[in-house]
């Protein structure tokens, strides 16, 4: 087992983690900017490096100072929880080549799954059910053309290189394919400094279903479930739940063990997420994210399996500790992710939490980093923490959510705490009657 962890992150991630190495009995490094220096990780580890200025170009995407703060403070791994360095092949092959482990998948994991056109041919070869497409980028309208009257319109074009919605847009007609093209295109070499893109068939009213996989490195892999991710804002996840209220237990079955043999197949180590589009009963593969996920609580919260001791182990060589059939479901969970944005525009809300109180009792979990009189800074992502609630079936949940929201203070900033007040009280999210459009068309027609 290491015997000290750099967390290679911020927020309530950074502290997640850190309670874990605490709980294993590791020591904990920090990072920080000068903007973070008060932040709550920042005085729970054992030790703290100030990595640079607040621009995270400068701090917590600077490979170098991060490695320099492993060297100084003899760190012999570096946890890089999500967002950030996590999905970043060359810092994990940077650390390899200094000694330090990286607690992730290897760089040429991250490769393939990074590159969407790359990922989407693993997984067909890998026996995952994937979208209707182009088997990699298209080269020009005329190609274009082609693969989209072969596999019907209305058609998506993504961005090869791509992810938060960035470089993809959707063609309902040959007319709107070329405007379509030369868009996505813009975006994704503007945003991602690669502008190939490809392109699938659109579904109309799908979900949005990702499985909860570990593989061991070894040959040994297991799923832990799905999570609903339905409920989003252009293409961001506001609500995920656990287990999702669109599957059965044979369906659940039935994907999750062809995504365990597919991570065992490819040999991968560690915490991984393959996500789907749902509709009409089929699966179809949309990306791997090969990394903790933002949601994984939920699972946490149904399976009574700590996904970040598990990574640690993995990681170690100690192996998975759960073989598939020790693997139990019980009850569900659902996630909130409460930002400081206004509810209504969405609008950043940077600030001084004047009050805040979490709400408490069973079944509740409040994963944050903020506290009474904390300033959130304006430099980084919005979130300020998550409320998961935990019930043994989802009415029970639903009514604890209720009770929850209720109790949840923040004061002196916006939050988007009333928007959940508003979706927990909504008849369609009650009866799980959702997919990944209904969130936008919900808050459309609050505004008309």
């Amino acid at each position: 087992m290491f015997q000290k962890i750099l967390i290679a992150n911020r927020g309530e991630i950074a502290l997640r983690v850190l309670r874990a190495c605490k709980e294993l009995g590791i020591q904990t490094v920090v990072v920080h900017s000068t903007a973070d220096a008060d932040a709550m990780h920042v005085r729970l580890a054992d030790e703290s490096v100030c990595i640079g200025p607040p621009p995270s170009r400068e701090s917590y995407l600077n490979i170098h100072q991060i490695v320099a703060a492993c060297e100084i403070t003899g760190a012999d791994a570096v946890h890089p929880g999500y967002g950030f360095l996590s999905e970043n092949a060359r810092f994990s092959d940077i650390l390899k080549a200094h000694g330090i482990t990286f607690i992730g998948p290897s760089g040429d994991h991250i490769r393939i799954m990074g590159d969407k056109i790359e990922a989407k041919r693993t997984a067909k070869r890998l026996g995952i059910p994937v979208v209707p497409g182009s088997d990699g980028a298209v080269s020009d309208e005329r190609e274009a053309k082609r693969i989209a009257a072969e596999i019907g319109y209305p058609v998506i074009i993504k961005a090869s290189a791509g992810g938060g919605g960035r470089g993809m847009k959707v063609a309902r007609s040959e007319a709107d394919l070329e405007v379509a093209l030369q868009t996505a295109r813009s975006e994704a070499g503007a945003a991602f400094g690669d502008d190939a893109v490809y392109i699938e068939k659109y579904l109309e009213k799908p979900r949005h279903i990702e499985i909860q996989v570990f593989g061991d490195g070894m040959g040994k892999g297991i799923h832990l479930g799905e999570r609903d991710c339905s409920l989003q804002r252009r293409h961001q996840k506001v609500w995920e739940e656990a287990n999702s209220p669109a599957l059965n237990a044979d369906q659940r079955a039935r994907i999750g063990a062809v995504c365990a043999n597919a991570i065992a197949d490819l040999g991968y180590s560690g915490a991984g997420t393959i996500e789907f589009l749902y509709e009409d009963g089929e699966f179809y593969f949309i990306e791997m994210n090969t990394r903790l996920q933002v949601e994984h609580p939920v699972t946490e919260a149904i399976t009574g399996i700590d996904l970040v001791h598990e990574q640690i182990r993995v990681a170690s060589g100690a192996g998975l500790s759960v073989t598939q059939d020790e693997v139990r479901f019980s009850g569900h969970a659902i996630e909130c992710r409460i930002n400081a944005e206004d509810p209504r525009t969405f609008t950043p809300s940077p600030g001084t939490i004047t009050h805040f109180h979490t709400p408490g009792g069973l079944g509740i979990r409040v994963d944050s980093g903020v506290y009474s009189g904390y300033k959130i800074p304006p430099y980084y992502d919005s979130l300020i923490g998550k409320l998961i609630v935990h019930g043994r079936n989802r009415v029970e949940c639903m009514m604890r959510l209720r009770r929850a929201l209720d109790e949840f203070v923040v004061d002196g900033i916006k939050t988007t705490l009333p928007l959940f007040r508003d979706l927990v009280g909504n008849p369609d999210i009650a009866n799980g009657d959702y997919d990944i459009h209904w969130l936008e068309k919900h808050l459309a027609s609050q505004e008309s």
